[in-house]
């Protein structure tokens, strides 16, 4: 009867988002509870129990699960002390086990440690030796050191952008451990790296060139001796010494085809480079833009503040141009400003407030707006994602109107790649003129299926596609499109396990 350890660390940061993520951020589950929750929400572990509970005589030992609320900041060194020193201790005094499933992002990043799932990995491996099976899976977006490949006997990635395979990823990573428990496959992993950061519409798996790439990796994947296969195009907001792309092929003991197909993956990837860049409207252009609008709902894409990327969601550069510049219609605003909340609460439903929003947790870029506004609406922040089912709690929440601008605002930052936080507060995207989201993409029928145009502007913020605004130190250089003329000469690592 195999006996697997079920774990978890999952979080996504902005480097450039002054705001830290404390160990409040996260959602955190021991044992059991980690098993219950999972068999309720479509995602990586749950798909990893669904083919556990499929196979006969497996057991699962649900060690430990830290999972952000959002991503968010830098995650602070008390924050990141406590959850490692709890993962640790978890995973440590579990029973023996024959094999881990490891759920992971892969852009995480504390004040103390630039690698914390290449350290959880090396932690996890010293305490259970060198023979007992690691199986991780990433999301796309993660950073891929060579301590986590080390580690692990096997990496699993997401294959979709906008992502909506966490089950299945889930499920091809159980399915992978088994194997390997069985002794019926070997895993060899090679890894290229790619000096480049990319974003816009391109990586669109659905539609664009990067779905090109993924196409080929999951031939790979799916074809003998392919274990597993796919990028990870890093969160360039994640700035840490291996942030950069990676192309990654794992065989069965097959290093060569590894190495190869790897290589292969990463001059496709290459090859398309260039045109996975995201072309923005500078603020100016937006409100002549909308101002001449007639007809139907624009979507005005703030990826800057986009809080899953790790921005602050305190941005209010849109709206303020808008006002600014007299745009009269209905403007539908998401922010963060724990500070207006608490005004709002100790006002009551019908009244009038006078506060400022915006500007409380990103000084660096936003500078807080004066508002008057009646307060419609209170609640707790606590609501279901409509994308995968999951609990989401925004913290004491508040709906004000100012004029022609209706905002619902939170007291921490929440997940803005669906519409669940509008939905959960009263706000139909529909019925408004201009919509600010605060994602740089969402699943088609979200808004872009449905909205008559799809803006997407240059504002600031700490998750800006604009790159080169952000102020990268720590990744390598050269880095494509950070500096110009940048020269790719792949090169293949191999990774195996003894």
């Amino acid at each position: 009867m195999p006996r697997i350890l079920i774990a978890q660390c999952m979080q996504e940061v902005s480097t450039f988002n002054p705001h830290q993520s404390v160990y409040d951020d996260f959602s955190v589950r021991w044992g059991d509870d980690l098993l219950d929750y999972h068999r309720t929400v479509h995602g990586e572990i749950g798909g990893a129990i669904s083919v556990f509970d499929a196979t006969h005589d497996v057991e699962m030992v649900p060690a430990y699960g830290a999972c952000f609320i959002t991503s968010g900041g830098t995650l602070s060194a008390a924050g990141w002390d406590r959850i490692a020193s709890e993962c640790v201790s978890a995973i440590a005094a579990a029973p023996p086990v024959d094999g881990v499933y490891f759920c992971m992002h892969g852009a995480m990043a504390a004040q103390n440690e630039l690698d914390p799932e290449g350290w959880l990995l090396s932690q996890v491996r010293e305490i259970l030796g060198e023979s007992i099976p690691i199986v991780t899976s990433l999301d796309l977006h993660g950073i891929l050191t060579e301590r986590m490949v080390k580690h692990s006997d096997a990496i699993v990635a997401y294959h979709t952008y906008p992502h909506v395979d966490f089950f299945e990823t889930g499920q091809r990573a159980a399915k992978l451990l088994l194997r390997i428990i069985a002794k019926e496959v070997r895993p060899v992993t090679a890894r290229v790296a790619i000096p480049a950061l990319v974003r816009g519409d391109e990586l669109i798996t659905s539609t664009g060139l990067f779905g090109k790439c993924i196409a080929q990796a999951k031939e790979i994947e799916n074809s003998s001796p392919g274990l597993s296969a796919g990028f990870f195009i890093g969160n360039p907001f994640t700035d840490v010494p291996s942030l950069q792309t990676y192309s990654f092929v794992v065989t069965d003991n097959d290093p060569e085809t590894a190495e190869r197909e790897a290589m292969i993956l990463a001059k496709t990837f290459w090859t398309h480079h260039d045109a996975m860049t995201v072309h923005l409207k500078s603020l100016s252009e937006m409100v002549a833009c909308v101002k001449s609008h007639t007809g139907g709902t624009i979507a005005i894409i703030d990826a800057a503040d986009a809080t899953s990327s790790g921005a602050s969601g305190d941005s209010n550069a849109v709206v303020k141009t808008l006002l600014q510049h007299e745009y009269r219609g209905r403007i539908l605003v998401p922010i963060v400003d724990p500070a207006a909340v608490q005004m709002a609460f100790a006002c009551g439903i019908g009244g009038t407030i006078e506060t400022t929003l915006g500007g409380l947790l990103d000084q660096r870029r936003f500078e807080p707006m004066p508002v008057t506004a009646r307060v419609r609406l209170l609640s707790d922040g606590v609501f279901r994602s409509e994308s995968f089912g999951e609990q989401w709690a925004a913290g004491p929440t508040a709906v004000l109107q100012a004029g022609n601008v209706t905002f619902v605002v939170s007291s921490r930052a929440v997940s803005l790649y669906d519409r669940s936080f509008f939905f959960a507060h009263g706000q139909n995207p529909q019925h408004f003129d201009a919509v600010v989201v605060k994602s740089p993409h969402c699943q088609p029928h979200m808004y872009a299926q449905w909205c008559s145009m799809m803006l997407n502007v240059d504002a600031p913020g700490s998750s800006s596609a604009n790159l080169k605004t952000l102020g990268h130190t720590r990744c390598p250089r050269p880095m494509f499109p950070l500096d110009d003329n940048v020269f790719f000469a792949p090169t293949a690592t191999l990774f195996k396990r003894t």
